[in-house]
């Protein structure tokens, strides 16, 4: 039987939308969604595996982004991160976590890695962004900031997974138009202190089509799952 709680989180006069997968190891997962469209409930695929193998995960709707609500101008890089924070806090989560973070949220993962003992990163189709577009309004502004050619390449990003000490894996998608291979190339040969660092590049998958993939080829999702699993608990499961 697979339980889920859902949770709200008030910040700054919103009210994020949050929920709980329960598990036997629960509440150390932090889930980080995406941009566009991406919402907590685009990643039940992962996150209910997951479930089944015993691992909780907690997950929310960033301002902006599906049953939250809200616009995107009132929210910002910075603030997704400070969201997040808020809902860790609201869960008690114990420290060290382990954080996945899915395009614009691995950012948020890694950024996270500077206030917070985190002992795992799963970084999943990473953006990453320059730090003059953090605290930048989601927006015209914005955009026209992150567009600029090759924007990302001056990201702290690098610098930040240079100091981090627990395990990291990278997972890109073949066919990604959003994510250059470069940024996740870049992601694992910055983390040179890593307690171990691994890139997963998935064949044939694009940006917004990685896991569902994956999942058409039971063997191939497996053998995608063991390597997370591997990441998050260095081998104890």
């Amino acid at each position: 039987m697979t339980t889920i709680l859902d949770f709200d989180v008030p910040f700054h006069g919103h009210v994020l939308k949050a929920d709980h997968y329960l598990g036997r190891d629960s509440n150390r997962i932090l889930y980080l969604h995406g941009a566009g469209n991406s919402q907590r409930h685009s990643h039940r695929l992962l996150r209910g595996a997951l479930q089944q193998r015993g691992l909780g995960s907690v997950c929310f709707d960033a301002i902006g982004h599906g049953e939250t609500g809200g616009t995107l101008a009132q929210s910002s890089v910075a603030s997704r991160t400070r969201q997040a924070q808020a809902v860790m806090a609201a869960q008690a989560m114990p420290e060290p976590l382990v954080v996945f973070g899915s395009s614009m949220g691995a950012y948020n993962a890694i950024r996270l890695t500077e206030q917070h003992k985190i002992d795992a990163l799963v970084l999943i189709v990473p953006g990453v962004y320059t730090p003059a577009a953090y605290e930048v309004s989601f927006g015209p502004e914005f955009s026209a900031v992150i567009r600029r050619e090759r924007s990302w390449a001056d990201s702290d990003a690098w610098e930040i997974l240079s100091r981090f000490e627990g395990r990291l894996l990278v997972i890109h998608a073949e066919h990604d138009a959003t994510i250059p291979l470069e940024i996740s190339e870049r992601l694992v040969a910055a983390a040179t202190r890593a307690q171990s660092r691994q890139l997963f590049i998935v064949p044939g998958a694009e940006h917004n089509r990685l896991w569902a993939l994956l999942a058409e080829t039971p063997a191939d999702f497996n053998a995608a799952l063991e390597m997370v699993l591997e990441a998050v608990d260095g081998g104890r499961q």
